[in-house]
């Protein structure tokens, strides 16, 4: 039954999370066991008063609440302790901004994420998927969460500065995202500033994967900058700097230049990558939905490419997979909002500057929109079953104004990896395999190491398997780790 009642009609529960010591226990508690600490409040009211240090703030718990924050982006606007980190670390993007500010920034990056836009980029991101997966070798170890990251960190690279990254910058980019996800996280559950001024590694490591981050994009820039106007570059950054020249309304300043190219590198890389490594690890647990994607992948791609724009509306079961993985682990799992004025939220007044929390997670595991929901079930998005999901209790791209401007770009990019791989391989986990999932600013597996296994014929672009006593190495992305390849490393202490 759904759980979507006339807002007259609904008696709203507002509780307060547990604890003797809340403005330490829920900061804890989110940060050692987020997924369980969410879970609970639910049983606590629809909307919930928790703190995060010396922050109050309120978790949406029902989906009708988190469809009227999304909604509404005036009063429940971009902010809160993960907006406010991020924009000191990407600046004020599209992705970032105040709600003002989103408007013009929108109109200007939307063309390039349009359907039609996107179905033109089919064949570049098959033509990365193909270059990642082309050193697998039959029973070898592949770093699946560091591959699937490098391959969507080209993909948003060549969509966005065209040839500008050589493969070691590359690697220092992926170095940097890791980084920086994994201290993100404890910044927004713990917002007290003057613990990560302290000079510990790990603050170290943070602030020095920031500054190279921006170090990378402020390069490429200024080189671009360097050289003469090109048509012949259909690249956003092109674009971005096309409006930075103008004069008319659509001009930008040189920051955001800037900010834009940090923000599509944050989010398009490591939400996808996510995604994927989900995939293949839930596939490996439920044999019969990997066996009915491999008989897909082989019915619809029987030449071994990777799938064109003609074949991507095909690869049903391929994209109930991937709605399903997003359901059951949605990369962007936690998200913060701030109130601009005094406002009414399940009928308790919330005053200006309040920070409001919503969960996809906490939604997609709600048994009342989606029972059995800790299963694995892609077959719950064929169109007769889907239709029973309440609106807004599937939100992996979030909704309204400032839902996520590249989903079409996610879903086609995740799309044509999965059904290229199943076309050619199978992964295994490796014995002894358990389950770490370890959420931080995104949440999925980040250290996913499984076997590649070739299905049928030899998988296109490689050798005949090697003898049997050669022995068994990681397979990691093909381009210099940033711990030896020399120059400026992440992870220097």
């Amino acid at each position: 039954m759904s759980r979507f009642v006339p807002e007259s009609e609904h008696t709203w529960r507002v509780g307060v999370a547990p604890g003797i010591f809340p403005s330490v226990a829920h900061g804890i508690a989110l940060f050692r066991r987020p997924l369980d600490f969410l879970n609970s409040l639910p049983a606590h009211g629809d909307l919930v008063e928790v703190r995060l240090g010396p922050v109050r703030a309120w978790v949406a718990c029902h989906p009708e609440l988190v469809h009227q924050v999304l909604m509404d982006a005036r009063t429940f606007d971009k902010g809160g302790p993960l907006y406010d980190r991020l924009r000191t670390l990407l600046g004020d993007g599209v992705g970032t901004c105040r709600h003002p500010a989103h408007r013009r920034q929108r109109r200007l990056l939307q063309p390039a994420f349009r359907k039609a836009r996107v179905a033109d980029q089919t064949d570049l991101m098959g033509e990365e998927v193909e270059s990642v997966c082309r050193e697998w070798r039959a029973g070898q170890d592949v770093d699946v969460s560091a591959t699937m990251l490098t391959l969507s960190a080209r993909v948003i690279s060549r969509v966005l500065f065209s040839d500008s990254l050589d493969a070691g910058t590359a690697a220092e980019v992926h170095g940097c995202l890791v980084t920086i996800v994994r201290g993100l996280f404890l910044r927004t559950v713990v917002p007290v500033d003057a613990l990560f001024r302290v000079p510990t590694p790990a603050n170290r490591r943070f602030r020095h994967a920031s500054d190279r981050l921006r170090a990378i994009v402020d390069t490429v820039i200024a080189e671009r900058r360097r050289g003469t106007p090109s048509s012949d570059r259909d690249d956003l950054l092109e674009v971005l700097l096309s409006a930075a020249r103008s004069n008319g309304e659509a001009a930008i300043t040189e920051q955001e230049v800037r900010s834009q190219a940090l923000t599509l590198i944050f989010a398009g890389a490591e939400t996808t990558s996510l995604c994927l490594a989900s995939a293949f690890d839930l596939l490996a647990r439920h044999p019969e939905d990997e066996r009915r994607l491999h008989s897909e992948a082989d019915a619809v791609l029987p030449e071994g490419r990777p799938p064109g724009n003609d074949e991507l509306p095909l690869l049903v079961h391929t994209r109930r997979v991937l709605t399903e993985t997003l359901r059951h682990r949605p990369p962007g799992w936690l998200f913060t909002r701030v109130t601009t004025k005094e406002t009414d939220l399940a009928g308790h007044r919330l005053p200006p500057g309040a920070t409001v929390l919503y969960s996809p997670y906490l939604l997609h595991h709600d048994p009342a929109s989606f029972p059995d929901p800790d299963r694995f079930l892609p077959d719950r998005w064929r169109p007769d079953r889907a239709v029973s999901v309440p609106p807004g209790a599937m939100i992996p791209f979030a909704a309204g104004a400032r839902n996520c401007i590249g989903d079409t770009f996610a879903m086609a990019e995740a799309t044509v990896a999965v059904a290229f791989i199943a076309r050619h391989w199978r992964l295994r986990h490796l014995p002894g395999h358990v389950e770490r999932l370890r959420p931080a600013a995104s949440l999925g597996p980040r250290d996913l190491v499984m076997v590649c296994e070739p299905r049928g014929r030899r998988p296109m672009g490689t050798p005949p398997q090697a003898p049997s006593f050669a022995p068994r190495a990681t397979v990691s992305p093909v381009v210099p780790d940033p711990r030896t390849a020399g120059g400026n490393g992440v992870h220097d202490a």
